[in-house]
């Protein structure tokens, strides 16, 4: 698990935000975001500065780029 601010987050991810390389978002109960690529690898984040609302948030952008969302 990688611990990182929502914006290295964010950068970190921009290249691969599209449907053809990122399977699946989700947010598990502990509240760390997990993204599972295309390839099989899957990485889990712990977002240490901001709050649920902002979490759903992107989670509803990665959802409006054809990226499927768990929720």
């Amino acid at each position: 698990m990688k611990t990182c601010s929502l914006n290295d987050f964010m950068q970190e991810l921009t290249p691969w935000l599209d449907k053809d390389h990122i399977r699946m978002a989700t947010v598990d109960d502990n509240g760390s975001f997990i993204i599972q690529f295309m390839d099989g690898m899957k990485n889990v984040y712990r977002i240490d500065d901001c709050n649920e609302a902002q979490v759903r948030n992107v989670l509803k952008d990665l959802k409006q780029k054809g990226i499927p969302v768990e929720e």
